[in-house]
């Protein structure tokens, strides 16, 4: 079975025209899945529908119509207990860096706050830190988080705006990977950083996911990214999935004249990604 699901898929939000209410489809019948260790590039111009895919299989939104299933569990109709058991198996990580962080927090709070709110007990350590008789162990399981993502145990005690951007996207991913979820869904993670700020996030993301045997659903509107750290690429259009294939025959040999253009509008990857 297929880690992630998702079946004839669609979203339609109500607007008013005029004096009356009318159905605005944001996505059309959208179907794939994806499998455990593989990395699903979803590219597209903005407006062609990537995020409300994206929150629709974070249970963020509910679909209109079709099904997605995240692990077995069907992500709109199944209960509270499977969704919450699922949440802890899929996390996101949003495009601005700064906006995804509590600035009243401090590190130390953002990264462990995931593992307090599930009251995960996969580990000793964490599930005694969490009942109030370990702070120091569960300091030291936030220091070896930042230190997967390049940051040193001196940023738990500081607050997001102490940071650079491309620094703050390594307290976002350090977060998502507290619950040692199973998928992320890497939503544009680099398009608000500089040109070789987003270089580093995207090789860290390619080293963590050989470290962790992690799935990705990495959206962008940018192909030589996507091809970079795709297995398979799907490109969407005005709400439909018009192309899917592997990354490499994808980008090689494109089918649509739409998926051309978007492999013409950005012809080379960013310095400092290899």
């Amino acid at each position: 079975m297929a880690l992630v699901e998702v079946e004839a898929v669609s979203k339609s939000y109500a607007r008013r025209a005029g004096l009356r209410t009318e159905m605005r489809p944001v996505v059309k019948g959208v179907s794939f899945t994806m499998e455990a260790g593989e990395t699903l590039g979803l590219v597209g111009e903005s407006g062609s529908g990537k995020t409300t895919v994206a929150r629709m299989i974070l249970g963020l939104t509910t679909p209109t119509s079709g099904t997605v299933r995240v692990d077995g569990v069907d992500v709109a109709r199944d209960g509270r207990a499977e969704m919450h058991a699922l949440r802890r198996q899929m996390q996101p990580v949003f495009q601005d860096p700064y906006g995804a962080l509590n600035p009243r927090m401090r590190v130390m709070e953002i990264v462990t706050e995931p593992w307090l709110i599930h009251k995960a007990r996969s580990n000793d350590d964490w599930a005694m830190a969490a009942q109030g008789q370990g702070k120091a162990a569960l300091r030291r399981k936030a220091a070896e988080l930042l230190g997967e993502v390049g940051l040193d145990e001196s940023a738990l005690d500081r607050h997001p705006h102490e940071f650079s951007g491309g620094q703050r996207q390594r307290i976002n991913i350090a977060r998502a990977l507290a619950l040692r979820p199973k998928l992320l869904i890497l939503d544009e993670p680099v398009s608000a950083l500089d040109v070789s700020v987003g270089a580093q996030i995207v090789n860290l993301l390619r080293e963590l996911q050989r470290m962790h045997g992690l799935t990705y659903l990495f959206i962008s509107h940018s192909m030589p990214l996507v091809r970079y750290l795709s297995t398979r690429i799907a490109v969407m259009e005005k709400g439909r999935l018009v192309e899917t294939g592997e990354a490499v025959e994808l980008c090689e040999r494109p089918r649509q004249e739409y998926t051309r253009r978007l492999l013409a509008a950005t012809p080379e990857l960013p310095a400092g990604v290899a």
